[in-house]
């Protein structure tokens, strides 16, 4: 009697290891499911960690400064020109509005603007262009190499028209960037994207992070 009971436990326990592990697996399987941020994403991003990374970048002030001393806190990032006479001011003033609108949910973010035309964009011309903006907003720029490499890590493109003067244009992607502190990328932001549409997803990020 002991045996058939002893048997029956055996036969009940190994029933729900293997159920525990298919569902695990199930669940492993299952697209999105370990991501903590799939119920915030409105875009399908792949390969999304290969997004973003270290940069060495110079500031306003002409100070050379990493990543890890631009991004500590929520952070919208957008590759630009200051003499872009269109989309890049319009998402400029956009992602400004966004930090706005989280200040006044209680979340504290950063505007950063990094030029794609380095020539143009000096430390100063950029730290107008950003100051202009938004108080909180950082101006990047550095060597060609510096901007060529942090636009890389972000796979954005930019295509310099002639530039044999002074007054010339580049074409250049317009996504803006979400990135979290120990967190990375975690999604990008199209035009047509409304200020209060990016606070909000913003900030389903950084409650997803538990960050606040």
């Amino acid at each position: 009697m002991a045996r058939v009971f002893a048997t029956g436990a055996m036969a009940l326990v190994a029933v729900f290891l293997v159920w525990t592990f298919r569902t695990d697996i199930e669940a492993w399987l299952r697209p999105g499911s370990a991501d903590r941020f799939a119920g915030c994403r409105s875009a399908q991003v792949s390969g999304a960690g290969d997004i973003g990374g270290p940069f060495t970048l110079v500031n306003a002030e002409g100070r050379t400064v990493s990543d890890a001393d631009v991004i500590t806190e929520p952070t919208l990032i957008y590759f630009g020109y200051t003499s872009c006479p269109d989309v890049c001011p319009v998402d400029a003033a956009r992602n400004a509005a966004a930090v706005d609108i989280l200040e006044e949910m209680g979340i504290s973010a950063t505007p950063v603007f990094i030029t794609v035309d380095p020539a143009r964009d000096t430390p100063e011309v950029v730290g107008e262009f950003a100051a202009s903006m938004h108080p909180k907003m950082i101006g990047l720029t550095g060597s060609a190499e510096q901007v060529q490499a942090a636009s890389q890590a972000y796979r954005t493109f930019s295509d310099l028209h002639d530039s044999d003067g002074q007054d010339y244009l580049v074409d250049h992607q317009s996504f803006t960037y979400l990135v979290l502190p120990g967190q990375g990328f975690v999604e990008y932001f199209r035009s047509e994207v409304s200020a209060d549409e990016m606070a909000t997803a913003t900030a389903c990020f950084v409650e997803a992070a538990g960050s606040v």
